[in-house]
């Protein structure tokens, strides 16, 4: 899947949904979020372009007190006002991976999912293996065509 790179625009659309301004720095924008009454901190950094390895692509940082995760070769995002929270995706070989950050320094992975999950019938997964379905399905719609479904 094709590397997505944010631009200007992107980056305001994500400042509005998380309420915060970002730190421009020369490579990344760097976004702090703090829940003071859940004492949680958490630092998201969008790198537009950086080499990840074989070529360029975006990368995702997010720190925490206890945590750090990265996210290589973005493919997107998916901005919810309404959910307060913008999910961050990349897909390799039909599995897909996605970093949800949420307004109140709160954040979510779901790693090598299997694509078919996020059309399937959920009722029919084990409570588990649905919450990543449905949290990633809102990504569908971005993803190419997946031609090798049976």
């Amino acid at each position: 899947m094709k590397s997505f790179k944010f631009g200007q625009k992107d980056i305001q659309i994500i400042q509005q949904v998380l309420g915060v301004a970002p730190i421009e720095r020369v490579d990344h924008f760097r976004f702090v979020l703090e829940n003071q009454k859940e004492n949680r901190r958490l630092a998201l950094e969008i790198y537009p372009e950086v080499e990840t390895g074989s070529g360029k692509g975006s990368l995702i940082s997010i720190y925490t007190m206890n945590t750090h995760i990265q996210l290589h070769n973005c493919a997107g995002y998916v901005p919810s006002e309404s959910l307060g929270e913008v999910i961050f995706f990349s897909e390799h070989q039909g599995r897909l991976t996605g970093v949800i950050v949420e307004k109140g320094a709160g954040c979510s992975v779901y790693a090598n999912v299997d694509r078919s999950l996020l059309s399937g019938d959920f009722t029919k997964l084990a409570p588990e293996v649905m919450l990543s379905g449905i949290a990633l399905s809102i990504t569908e719609h971005l993803l190419p065509v997946d031609n090798n479904t049976d």
